[in-house]
């Protein structure tokens, strides 16, 4: 079964042709919209020193509520910041060369050398993107949730998750994420440990400059859980601005602790260890908070220690 790498999407979306004219009107005042070839497409909003570069899926940014817009549009407006969003019509990794040739564009304009700073986001295939066209500005920051590496069968046929994707080429310009990164002045890496394919794809970014930032228990999608826990707007606010770090990362993944949907994921990979797991994990989050199902989990795993299962 494939994976696409996005975390799914849950509202309706707007149609197409009235969110692509929404967009090019908003070029119209201060940027550029344009069309890369059949799948992909980019925003510009050009309104201050700071550029923010991030890779959507267009499926995601028209569900996206109020009024379809990009993600990245939240962090930059409240701030005079610039705006540069790829947005690709289903799993493309962005392996087009029409967009090859926009960011070759933008590289011979000089267009990144015009911002004090540049930071690059994405989250899956977006993630990857954002790690390979990095070394279009170089002294970037990156920030990419659970990035494929590359889906080149001879560096990453162990992933299984996207054999229908194998077709797209990752040996041509742009290919090897990692590689792309080395000249990026840092490089953040959120992942689930606990997911083989994510922590195998992250161990293949190397240097001293790659930061890997673990997220046991969040699952396939990280940037969703971010999303959901309030942490990813100011996480890539810190992007732009250049103060994240590692540690800061760390200190606001504490809210974890107190994150529903964390601590069921928790509670789910601590049933197969036995109920004397179960008994410390469920006493240690019911004295934080009063939670139906670890109190039933409660319940449940102390009957079984009555009954002899001291596992």
């Amino acid at each position: 079964m494939d994976d696409t790498t996005e975390a799914p999407v849950t509202r309706a979306a707007a149609r197409p042709a009235d969110w692509q004219a929404r967009l090019e009107a908003m070029a119209e005042e201060s940027g550029e919209f344009r069309r890369l070839g059949e799948r992909h497409s980019v925003l510009f909003v050009d309104e201050g020193p700071r550029l923010l570069v991030t890779f959507e899926s267009a499926e995601a940014v028209r569900a996206r509520h109020p009024g379809g817009l990009p993600l990245g549009l939240d962090i930059v407006r409240p701030r005079g910041w610039s705006l540069l969003c790829f947005m690709a019509e289903g799993p493309t990794w962005w392996r087009d060369p029409a967009v090859y040739a926009h960011v070759d564009r933008l590289v011979d304009d000089a267009f990144f050398e015009d911002f004090d700073h540049v930071a690059f986001w994405g989250a899956g295939a977006g993630g990857y993107a954002a790690c390979a066209y990095s070394v279009a500005a170089p002294g970037a920051t990156v920030f990419a949730a659970a990035p494929q590496a590359t889906l080149d069968p001879a560096v990453a046929g162990w992933d299984a998750r996207f054999r229908a994707h194998r077709r797209l080429t990752f040996t041509d310009r742009y290919g090897f994420a990692p590689a792309m990164t080395e000249g990026a002045a840092r490089v953040f890496l959120a992942f689930d440990p606990l997911e083989p394919p994510d922590a195998m794809h992250a161990a293949l970014f190397r240097g001293r400059h790659v930061a890997p930032l673990r997220m046991p228990g969040a699952g396939p999608h990280p940037e969703a859980m971010l999303a959901a826990m309030g942490l990813l707007p100011g996480l890539l606010t810190r992007l732009v601005e250049g103060t994240l770090t590692p540690a800061a990362f760390h200190a606001a993944w504490r809210a974890r602790r107190d994150h529903a949907p964390w601590l069921r994921r928790l509670l789910s990979r601590a049933a197969p260890g036995g109920p004397r797991r179960v008994e410390r994990l469920c006493t240690a989050v019911l004295a934080r908070h009063d939670l139906p199902r670890f109190r039933r989990a409660l319940r449940a795993a102390q009957a079984g220690l009555a009954h002899g299962d001291d596992r």
